[in-house]
């Protein structure tokens, strides 16, 4: 089986998808570590040399072969992931696959983000609580197309991730 984990940037997607894969004993990929592996540069790099359509191109495509090269894997992917060209209508038509959605509210998303945002690019330049929640909202708006056709949604406000591991387990098996 396949478990592709989708979110918000800020929902734990790598946190739960690394100790997921551990509990159920699959391999892990961080897509945003994969990309940066492949391309030997940061994300920031890239979206600063390249720009975000490149980035998302290779997203994409590293995307499949991952998904193509891989069984009994978790997949952690970036925040954007399935909003870009066909990634989730390709994960949707995979055999033995499940997305899970990581769901958080827009106040949970931007209390953490704000303390995290020096490492994320697409916020890195944000100044203020408000115009981050602003920024938030609009994404979360865009994107809940995208996040709500996953297979399984999970709420991950004021659990930890051990907790999100065992909801997941217990919903899978």
């Amino acid at each position: 089986m396949k478990i592709v984990i989708i979110g918000y940037m800020g929902s734990g997607k790598s946190s739960v998808g690394k100790a997921l894969a551990a509990s159920i004993g699959y391999n892990f990929f961080d897509l945003d570590s994969q990309i940066e592996f492949i391309e030997e540069k940061s994300i920031s790099k890239i979206f600063y040399e390249k720009g975000e359509i490149y980035f998302r191109k290779r997203e994409n495509l590293i995307l499949k072969e991952l998904m193509t090269s891989e069984t009994n894997v978790v997949i952690a992917t970036g925040g954007g992931t399935p909003c870009y060209g066909d990634s989730m209508g390709f994960l949707l038509r995979q055999e033995e696959t499940i997305t899970i959605y990581l769901k958080a509210s827009l106040s949970f998303l931007t209390d953490r983000l704000f303390q995290e945002k020096l490492n994320r690019p697409l916020i890195a330049h944000i100044d203020t609580k408000e115009i981050l929640m602003d920024f938030i909202r609009k994404h979360l708006f865009e994107r809940s197309y995208y996040y709500n056709q996953a297979s399984l949604k999970i709420d991950v406000e004021n659990v930890s991730v051990a907790e999100l591991v065992k909801k997941i387990t217990m919903a899978l098996f």
